[in-house]
């Protein structure tokens, strides 16, 4: 029996759920899991119970704009609405391994730190050395999965 290793099933669960993303530019998916326990999922969007960006026409044009300087304002991210999840329901994230679809930014990974999270595993690129400066400083290991190569797992730090 061929059997996904851990990584691979986990980062699996967070495509899944990049698939709930709101953000017409960029889906991504988070899950949070602790002794191969899923804790929490966020994905990127609109805060709950505002209204999204629109999935056509040009973005700046919308109410107040969701674009300033390249990016998206409107939209929380994947990692930042699964760290709120777990607060939100009490779950501590202390000692977790997160899985999300692309490199955090260095505001999410600044997020994971604080949150306790010891582990992180992407698998898409981000061009944000800064977090991988915030990761390195903060001792965390980072695993990249190549999804092209058959799930091969590179570690970063």
């Amino acid at each position: 029996m061929d059997r996904p290793s851990w990584d691979e099933y986990f980062m699996q669960i967070a495509r899944v759920v990049s698939t709930r993303a709101t953000c017409p530019r960029r889906s991504v998916g988070a899950v949070i899991v602790r002794d191969r326990r899923i804790l929490t999922t966020g994905y990127n969007g609109a805060p709950r119970g505002l209204s999204h960006c629109p999935p056509d026409g040009p973005l700046h044009d919308w109410p107040r704009g969701c674009m300033q300087n390249g990016h998206c304002i409107r939209a929380v991210h994947a990692e930042q609405n699964a760290i709120v999840q777990a607060a939100l329901n009490g779950v501590s994230t202390r000692d977790a391994t997160l899985y999300v679809t692309c490199q955090p930014c260095n505001h999410c990974a600044k997020m994971i730190v604080n949150a306790g999270i010891i582990k992180v595993v992407f698998d898409g690129e981000y061009p944000d050395e800064f977090a991988m400066d915030v990761f390195r400083e903060a001792g965390l290991e980072i695993v990249r999965l190549q999804p092209d190569a058959g799930g091969v797992a590179e570690k970063l730090l």
